[in-house]
């Protein structure tokens, strides 16, 4: 069998990409990584370093003019600042609507892409790294358990039964995917996942105060600040 893992180069593609190499070996592994018009290129950056440390197929994807009529905070053209708040604070502002960090149905279109790939690929499977904190409280409504279950029954069918989808972390918290990294060595110091371009991690915004917590409640330090 061979896998397609969806890979930005943070912890949790980073940690599906692990587990993908250590069930399937490297050879039958590809990582993808999709460029969508984000405000900076550090997790691309982070993607080439990890799949050169796996030593799998590494393919890359731009999707950017899809998200063109979006004002997601992450995109280049949008003018708006990226929340450095918690997501729970987020989801209060919002009251209960998607997060500004919510890119409109992009696992839905990443996956979709994906699944034209890994089929020409002869993939059987894919592999993407949605979890049970990013799916809590609507924040990303394209990472919750129902949403996985309908795509994967779409790309099933419409593949004509040749490939489904896996998201082995999506009932887990992003604490309980450090600890699988962890227990699997996965290189978390090459990976980067601030939504901030700077040469460290800006520490405020919702995902480094995710990230940060993980850590702390896997009893260390986030190994990619040094």
């Amino acid at each position: 069998m061979k896998a397609l893992v969806l890979f930005s180069g943070g912890v949790d593609s980073t940690t599906c990409l692990g587990l993908a190499v250590k069930k399937y070996g490297n050879e039958n592994v590809t990582a993808l990584s999709v460029f969508y018009g984000q405000k900076h290129d550090k997790e691309i950056e982070a993607s080439k370093k990890i799949a050169e440390y796996y030593q799998v197929e590494h393919l890359y994807l731009d999707l950017t003019k899809i998200f063109q009529y979006s004002d997601c905070s992450l995109l280049s053209h949008s003018d708006r600042d990226i929340p450095m708040e918690s997501y729970a604070e987020q989801l209060d502002e919002t009251g209960g609507a998607p997060v500004s960090t919510y890119v409109p149905f992009r696992n839905g279109l990443f996956l979709s892409s994906a699944a034209s790939i890994a089929i020409s690929k002869e993939c059987s499977v894919i592999y993407y790294g949605a979890h049970s904190d990013d799916a809590a409280g609507n924040a990303y409504p394209d990472c919750s358990d129902e949403f996985n279950e309908a795509m994967n029954r779409a790309i099933y069918l419409g593949s004509g039964k040749q490939l489904t989808i896996e998201a082995p972390f999506v009932s887990c918290t992003k604490a309980d995917v450090v600890r699988m990294g962890l227990e699997m060595d996965v290189p978390y110091e090459l990976t980067w996942s601030c939504y901030e371009g700077g040469d460290e991690p800006c520490g405020r915004c919702g995902t480094c105060r995710d990230r940060a917590q993980a850590f702390a409640l896997n009893g260390i330090k986030d190994p990619a600040l040094g």
